[in-house]
């Protein structure tokens, strides 16, 4: 399973090589080097804690939008500043500055050890340096630099118009591209320097629909951690052709059947079902303190026999992939559960020490004005050996639910809400009608024990995801097969 773009990918930058620009960008402009960090760590150290760090981050973003053929809105912002951490058992003491400066950095260290108590060591040795391991995944560029503000615009004036010929029922066109370009240096306590360069960039296409009075909508788009060249007519046209398909179908949908009855989940986005439902009550903070529905049961059957459910942020180019987490750990390949059993959690540093495992690369955060904790990066469930007709061909009465929209779930107890973008009434293992207004409701740990068929066409959703946690939000990716589920309740407007 591999994602790349169709132009020539740049080199990717090695390890030395992210760092050496982390410096020139978050150290060198500030008169700071490796000493001034070591130095503000070590105050952290004179009082007794169990962890500390220091998190850099520079950040240029850009966004246009166009609408109606015409530019909506056009935004550049760069923020910069650094975040100061420790921690002290379950306690965590943290401040951040925009200021990058040596005072500011001594400031916040003063500030932070308070969470501990004052050693009775004595003087606190500086540990060594060492370079964390990390991966290279993705190529070390500057997006936003990748294609000036005319083409910008131009690009999206040529997607409007390819968008507004696909079909005359075509009213209105939206689209928008972000880029972003994200530099981070991370010095933990323990001696470890790590960095990371961070493109990211996004295209969105949303088309509205009108016939016989009626309108609809239908959305697609794509990104991920490349340059604007990836965005050529062929993918354009790719994210078009989703746009108008999903508007027109649903110009031709029916109000949803409701009551309890198989659904089956398409391939791709739908996986944030699997994201919601299944991901978060997997995270290590929910499941240290007991409140996920998943709390301790590693080792135990948790979903019927085929399902593997794995987060893995090394997938080359992949929006939710990071070289290293934002604790300065290598991103990994974490199953989750496999053929059905509960294998583990995913993890940051402070949950992981309290719970006597090890990291597993998900110490994510928002920005430097966030502590870090455990979060997903490509979340998605393997392929099985069903072809996908075959399982659409098996409702005898069903749903079939191809797109996704929004969606919320209680961690506590795994039950979920999402609604359907696009979805087809079945019958007779043949596709009746398109059907609007349809939610899936169910529990995350109930609905895996209910799969029982598993497509073999697992595929990654096309770059689009965000996902919001305590206030936070960052990129992921999500993915799956097509699925047949017993027993969901859908919750239709029939």
């Amino acid at each position: 399973m591999t994602f790349s773009s169709s132009t020539a990918a740049p080199q990717r930058a090695s390890t030395t090589q992210r760092i050496d620009v982390a410096r020139q960008l978050l150290l060198a402009p500030f008169g700071l080097d490796e000493s001034h960090l070591a130095r503000a760590l070590a105050e952290i150290r004179t009082h007794q804690v169990d962890d500390a760090d220091l998190y850099f981050q520079y950040t240029r973003s850009e966004g246009w939008s166009l609408e109606e053929g015409i530019v909506k809105t056009g935004s550049f912002s760069i923020d910069q500043g650094v975040g100061v951490r420790a921690v002290s058992g379950e306690k965590t003491a943290f401040a951040y500055s925009d200021d990058i400066s040596e005072a500011s950095l001594l400031d916040a260290a003063r500030t932070v050890r308070t969470i501990g108590a004052a050693s009775q060591a004595g003087r606190v040795k500086v540990a060594s340096q060492k370079i964390a391991t990390s991966r290279s995944l993705y190529p070390g560029v500057d997006p936003i630099a990748s294609l000036d503000s005319t083409a910008k615009v131009a690009l999206l004036e040529r997607l409007e118009k390819r968008a507004r010929a696909k079909d005359p029922r075509v009213a209105q066109v939206m689209a928008g591209l972000a880029s972003e370009y994200d530099v981070v240096l991370v010095a933990r306590a323990d001696g470890t320097l790590a960095a990371d360069v961070r493109p990211l960039v996004r295209l969105s296409v949303t088309v509205i629909a009108e016939q016989n009075g009626r309108r609809e909508m239908g959305s697609a788009g794509g990104g991920g951690r490349f340059g604007l060249a990836y965005f050529d007519d062929e993918q354009m046209g790719q994210y078009v052709d989703e746009a108008v398909n999903a508007a027109l179908v649903n110009l031709e949908s029916r109000p949803a059947p409701a009551g309890e009855m198989t659904v089956v989940l398409g391939s791709g986005w739908p996986g944030i079902l699997l994201h919601e439902a299944i991901g978060h009550g997997l995270e290590g903070d929910f499941n240290r303190k007991g409140s996920s529905a998943f709390s301790g049961r590693v080792g135990q059957r948790v979903a019927a026999k085929g399902v593997t459910v794995l987060d893995d942020g090394t997938i080359a180019d992949r929006r939710g992939s990071l070289n290293v987490d934002d604790e300065g750990n290598a991103s990994q390949r974490n199953v989750l559960i496999e053929d059905g059993i509960l294998k583990g959690y995913i993890q940051d540093s402070m949950n992981a020490r309290l719970m006597g495992v090890a990291p597993t690369g998900n110490g994510r955060r928002e920005s430097y004005a966030h502590i870090p904790m455990p979060r997903m990066t490509n979340t998605y469930m393997l392929g099985g050996d069903k072809d996908p007709q075959e399982i659409v061909a098996s409702i005898k009465k069903g749903l079939y639910a191809s797109n996704f929209g929004g969606g919320q779930v209680d961690i506590t107890s795994g039950k979920f809400v999402f609604s359907a973008s696009e979805a087809y009434w079945v019958e007779n293992g043949k596709i009746q009608y398109p059907v609007k207004g349809a939610t899936i409701i169910g529990s995350g740990p109930e609905s895996l024990k209910k799969v029982t068929l598993i497509g073999n066409d697992m595929r990654l959703d096309s770059g689009v995801g965000t996902c919001g946690k305590e206030g936070q939000s960052v990129p992921v990716g999500v993915g799956q097969p097509t699925l047949r589920i017993e027993g969901l309740t859908v919750g239709g407007t029939a």
